[in-house]
């Protein structure tokens, strides 16, 4: 297991760097991954991938469930806690396998190629892919605050329904957010340096936004009638909560209650910090990556952590509870904004919003390819998406990847209100990664136990980092990755079943093209 770890980096499929002996295929050398990546340039797509629009909306509904001030700051601390305790774990695996897949290398050297193909598959199917859509889709809807002709019911083409539950369409909304997808992938076909400056560019203005609102916040905000000054900051029931109707259909009381509904009022704020293992997909790409690769996480990963705490303690600030429960469109950032300032600073907050999306979007794009890339020189993917171009990127795994994006934009969800008789379109993506949370919770789980059997598996190999407070940290990871993924189970069977059941849809695929390698 030791030399199979060590000699990856240039005998091995799944990599393709150009620092070594490349394991390109013919129609592949003389190209392959270039170590391109500098510290700040890691950092940024490490914080890029992370700011994208949750920060901005997430907190409501956050706010609705849990019903205090105070619960709503701890439910984005306790999300902290398992990025930073995540991205300690990430560092050792990280340094030890800089590699083009990151996490999908680690799950393969830790459990074999199938978990690995499954991760990937899942990312493919609506994890990366999911989330892309759901940001360039934000990003449109924003563009709608200054252009009233994009809205997701102005139709180019009217929905089709297909079923009794889906339809599809074309609106100038989900045509915007196609264009995104299509400008970002294409600016990413041309090259890393390209695709770095975008990020770089695009992540210092969101993060320079965020902590505008933050200065906003924490130095104009603070009225009496603001959610800071509450007298019943962690008493959810005197500000007029119940868990019947924080959760309808709920049957538990007290504590209890209480305890349940805080687990789920977490998925808001672990969706607006996921992304940060991104930096790992593009480990072969990062110059001194033992250094650049730890630095990028943790630097990254606190930053952004602080950064959501203060922002949430600033819309406290600005705000009352009921205001941020009730915020039109989950739109808290935007509320808060124009409390201050009127309208004039909704819209400059909805611009701020736009500016942090793109960012986003960039570094999901970026960063995403390179596990399909590395899939496909395992011959577990498409074998045209394991090449790369002139450029020296992916770009088949890109153009792979935005495809299908593009193509989860334009399926709807259909509801109809049985006493209005009113239809409603939402997007299967969201309905998607309702259902992949879990899922997601379960890889963040697996990533952690990697590290732990690794030690076992491999103890001689090279670990240019450890771990600070093993074993501790990876417990307290495990532990409260284990009680979200029990917690979201008993809330919501349903969802996480079909979450799991998205997942095993990789099985027979991953048999169909091991077989197919294989002949």
């Amino acid at each position: 297991m030791n030399d199979k770890i060590e000699n990856r980096s240039t005998s091995v499929g799944g990599d393709g760097v150009v620092r070594g002996k490349p394991t390109a295929s013919p129609a592949n050398v003389g190209t392959g991954l270039v170590p391109a990546l500098g510290p700040v340039d890691a950092t940024m797509i490490v914080m890029g991938s992370m700011i994208g629009s949750g920060i901005f909306i997430t907190s409501a509904e956050s706010a609705r469930l849990i019903g205090a001030p105070g619960w709503l700051l701890l439910a984005w601390a306790v999300a902290g806690l398992m990025t930073i305790t995540g991205a300690l774990c990430c560092s050792e695996l990280a340094t030890m396998m800089p590699r083009a897949g990151g996490v999908y290398v680690f799950f393969r050297e830790a459990y074999g190629p199938p978990i690995g193909f499954l991760y990937g598959w899942t990312l493919f199917l609506v994890i990366q892919t999911g989330t892309i859509a759901a940001v360039a889709i934000a990003f449109a809807k924003f563009l709608g605050v200054f252009a009233s002709a994009v809205a997701s019911d102005k139709y180019l083409i009217p929905p089709v329904q297909l079923g009794s539950g889906y339809a599809i369409s074309l609106s100038t909304e989900q045509l915007v957010a196609i264009a995104l997808i299509a400008l970002l992938t294409w600016t990413n076909t041309r090259g890393l340096k390209l695709g770095t400056l975008v990020q770089n560019t695009f992540t210092f203005a969101k993060t320079a936004a965020l902590a505008g609102v933050v200065m906003i916040g924490l130095s104009l905000g603070w009225s009496a009638n603001s959610a800071a000054r509450s007298s019943a900051w962690w008493d959810s029931w005197a500000n007029g909560w119940s868990p019947q109707i924080a959760q309808p259909g709920f049957t538990l009381v007290g504590g209890l209650a209480l305890l349940l509904l805080f687990g789920k009022s977490m998925v808001g704020p672990l969706f607006a910090q996921t992304a940060w293992t991104n930096v790992t997909f593009l480990g072969s790409e990062v110059r001194d990556p033992a250094r650049n690769l730890v630095r990028a996480l943790l630097l990254g990963c606190g930053t952004v952590v602080i950064l959501y705490l203060l922002a949430n303690l600033a819309y406290l600030a600005l705000l009352s509870f009921p205001e941020i429960q009730q915020a039109p469109q989950n739109r808290v950032a935007v509320a808060a904004m124009k409390v201050t300032f009127g309208n004039p600073g909704a819209m400059c907050m909805a611009a701020a919003i736009m500016v942090s999306t793109f960012g986003c979007d960039n570094g999901l794009i970026l960063s995403g390819a390179r596990v399909y890339y590395a899939m496909a020189r395992d011959r577990l993917f498409f074998r045209r998406v394991g090449t790369t171009n002139a450029q020296h990127v992916p770009a088949a795994a890109l153009v792979a990847q935005g495809i299908w994006t593009a193509f989860l934009t334009l399926p709807r969800t259909v509801t109809m209100n049985a006493a209005t008789h009113e239809v409603t379109y939402g997007n299967v993506y969201t309905q998607l990664l309702e259902y992949i949370i879990s899922a997601d919770l379960l890889f963040y789980l697996l990533m952690i136990v990697a590290l732990i059997i690794l030690r076992r598996k491999a103890p001689a190999a090279e670990r240019p980092y450890r771990t600070w407070g093993y074993p501790f940290v990876p417990i307290i990871s495990i532990l409260l990755a284990g009680l979200l993924i029990v917690d979201l189970a008993w809330l919501a069977p349903a969802t996480s079943g079909i979450g799991i059941l998205i997942v095993l849809t990789g099985v027979p695929i991953y048999f169909i093209w091991r077989r197919a390698a294989s002949t």
